[in-house]
């Protein structure tokens, strides 16, 4: 069911319409419902994987959406050239940008950071012995800071794609990496060893356009509290 909103709650500070940024991917179709619900409709293509626009109006003239990668929504509303987003815990955790304001977990994108490690040296040893490992992760930051805390030495090799191939071609003993279902590990011989977090998106604003469009950027806050499932 849609919620009715008037019109009037989204009164501008100023003439610039504010700026949504939205996944690729899994959770563009996540979105969806929840969007809906806000009352936001982005112009025809915005959730069509294939389209090469990557900017889209609403039906409400001071609202925009742009569709950029997971990884960079942080970026473009830390840096302010997006307002508003929607963003994994997961990228929250690895950039920490203290210009970022996430009030609204939305429940949505459900799945966990996890320690894996082929199924053959799974329990082999105790990791609390360790004094060093090489990991392979695009989540640099976070795996280092998860090892050290354990008094382990990290080496870091970052990858962007197909983790699950470190191990098996001896890159790295571990991964640590986005896991939802756990199909891709299985299938790589690889298993979990550790959560270090679980992970769902996030609304996410950037702090000084709260500031200075604190009406505009509120009513937006209560529309998606308001859309989430009770």
């Amino acid at each position: 069911m849609t919620i009715a909103f008037p019109a009037a709650s989204l009164a501008p500070e100023t003439e610039t319409p504010l700026i949504l940024a939205l996944p690729k991917g899994r959770i563009l179709s996540e979105c969806a419902p929840l969007l809906d619900r806000a009352g936001i409709h982005p112009g025809r293509g915005w959730n069509d994987e294939d389209s090469r626009h990557l900017r889209f109006p609403t039906d409400d003239p001071m609202l925009d959406v742009v569709r950029v990668r997971s990884f960079d929504v942080a970026t473009f509303v830390a840096h302010g050239a997006a307002h508003i987003g929607i963003c994994g815990a997961d990228v929250l955790m690895e950039f920490d940008y203290p210009e970022i304001y996430a009030p609204l977990d939305l429940g949505i994108g459900a799945c966990r950071i996890s320690v894996a490690e082929p199924r053959e040296t799974a329990g082999t040893d105790d990791p609390r012995e360790w004094s060093r490992v090489r990991v392979a992760s695009k989540y640099p930051n976070i795996a280092r800071r998860h090892f050290a805390s354990r008094g382990v030495q990290a080496e870091i090799v970052h990858l962007n794609g197909a983790m699950e191939l470190a191990p098996a071609l001896g890159l790295t003993r571990l991964i640590v990496d986005l896991v939802a279902s756990g199909a891709t590990l299985k299938a790589n011989g690889l298993v979990e060893t550790e959560v270090i977090a679980k992970v769902t998106s996030r609304l996410i604003v950037n702090r000084t356009a709260l500031k200075t469009r604190p009406e505009a950027i509120g009513a937006w806050i209560a529309r998606f509290r308001a859309a989430l499932p009770a």
